[in-house]
């Protein structure tokens, strides 16, 4: 081989060496989480399946624990938890099953921009509490 020949095939080695190299820094930086697991202002603290397509969780935005409803086709604000109550250092009291019940007690009613209005569902049960009540 001449010198001229080897010069090339360590210049395509050398070549394909930073190429991969950069390939491999890449992939170990995509596959990292962005801004970490618990370091971030929105973390998921919990979530169980209700049916196939459908799941509550309980999220953690920056101070405050939210109860969403997920399925396929929406996310559903249900009502805010105490945080400190939903972020409990025990990880096993953390599984324990909660009643709905329990839940409810936990969580309060999010203000609905709808509220008071004529689209509001509330102010329609009220509505229908009312004339129920006339009525009998």
């Amino acid at each position: 081989m001449s010198a001229a020949v080897l010069e090339l095939v360590i210049r395509i080695v050398f070549s394909l060496l930073v190429v991969l190299g950069l390939m491999w820094g890449l992939a170990r930086l995509v596959r990292r989480p962005l801004g970490g697991s618990r370091s971030g202002p929105i973390a998921v603290l919990g979530r169980q399946q209700l049916s196939k397509g459908a799941s509550v969780a309980v999220v953690r935005v920056v101070d405050r624990a939210i109860v969403v409803g997920v399925t396929d086709a929406q996310v559903t604000l249900l009502g805010e938890a105490d945080l400190a109550a939903v972020t409990q250092p025990d990880p096993v009291e953390r599984r324990e099953a909660v009643s709905l019940d329990e839940l409810s007690s936990l969580t309060r009613p999010v203000a609905s921009p709808f509220a008071g209005s004529a689209l509001s569902p509330r102010t329609w049960s009220q509505t229908l509490q009312v004339l129920r009540g006339r009525s009998s």
